[in-house]
């Protein structure tokens, strides 16, 4: 592994200023429209962010919880640039009603207490119409909330940015986002954690956390990753052994667009991929929603974004 004390990237690279610019784009687009017509039909429109971060840009803060999840890996080498804890999106989206009517409620939700009280310190110091809620709980505990929210009221709409550090996002939470009004976009550690957790001899490292990821059991996700080979003597089996499929990073990301479109009527056929400095792919950006012309501005977007 690595040193620890490696000199540290700034906030994760390159890749990181891609996602945001892709996914404030769509922000604009989305409140352009939703301004059209929330006065006519009655609309309440709500942003949730349920991995929002500090809003810090602090080298000492991302090297913290970066170091978290080397051990995971075991002796591989990890770029710790890679698991960047800043954020970013929540101080974006906010800025934004400096030049247009903003959103009605914003939540800002965080498991650690201390990134909620840094991040609100940060957030009031730009006046917003819309309130302003930051809750330091578990984010899949909050969409379930949020979902149930949803039920009781058919003018409340949701714009939802999960973008977490790691695989916190239960299959459960996005489940309960399903037919309601709700464009989710979702940011899929696809290279930089879940390939890891595949490893090439057909062992799967902490299977239940890729259960609760995929919403699958862990002999359907083998079945996805994993060809079986047997070796046979005289009609013998000698040696059975599992081979990781090739290219299994996209096949990771095009395996949970396959189940969000399960769930959802539309979903981005093609995810933005973000890739490190050795032009590896680690992450993948993915939006979906009941409403085809949304995911038709999401990829248009992502397609003007996508560097490669």
């Amino acid at each position: 592994m690595q040193e620890r004390n490696k000199q540290y990237k700034s906030w994760g690279g390159e890749w990181t200023e891609q996602k945001l610019d892709t996914f404030v784009s769509y922000v604009q687009a989305y409140l352009k429209i939703m301004n059209t017509y929330r006065d006519k039909f009655g609309w309440k429109i709500l942003y949730f962010d349920g991995f929002a971060g500090s809003g810090s840009r602090s080298i000492d803060d991302q090297k913290q919880e970066a170091e978290k999840f080397l051990d995971i890996f075991g002796k591989e080498t990890v770029d710790t640039a890679e698991l960047s804890v800043y954020k970013g999106a929540a101080e974006r989206v906010v800025q934004l009603e400096q030049k247009m009517r903003g959103f009605d409620y914003y939540y800002f939700i965080d498991m650690h207490n201390e990134n909620c009280t840094k991040l609100k310190s940060k957030l009031d110091t730009y006046p917003t119409e819309g309130c302003k809620v930051f809750r330091s709980e578990n984010a899949n505990d909050m969409i379930r909330q949020l979902a149930e929210a949803m039920d009781k009221d058919n003018k409340l709409k949701a714009l939802v940015f999960l973008d977490p550090f790691g695989m916190q996002i239960d299959w459960a939470s996005i489940k309960a986002l399903a037919s309601k009004s709700v464009d989710l976009w979702v940011l899929l550690p696809t290279g930089v954690i879940i390939n890891r957790l595949l490893k090439r001899d057909g062992i799967l490292m902490y299977p239940e956390k890729l259960e609760r990821f995929f919403g699958m059991s862990k002999d359907e996700i083998k079945k996805r990753f994993y060809e079986r080979k047997v070796d046979w003597n005289l009609f013998t089996e000698v040696d059975e052994k599992y081979v990781k499929v090739s290219n299994s990073i996209t096949k990771i990301a095009e395996l949970f667009c396959e189940r969000m479109g399960e769930l959802f009527n539309y979903v981005t056929d093609k995810p933005l991929v973000l890739k490190n400095d050795n032009n590896v792919s680690i992450y993948h950006l993915v939006c979906a929603s009941e409403n085809k012309v949304a995911v038709k501005i999401a990829q248009d977007i992502i397609k003007k974004r996508q560097k490669y």
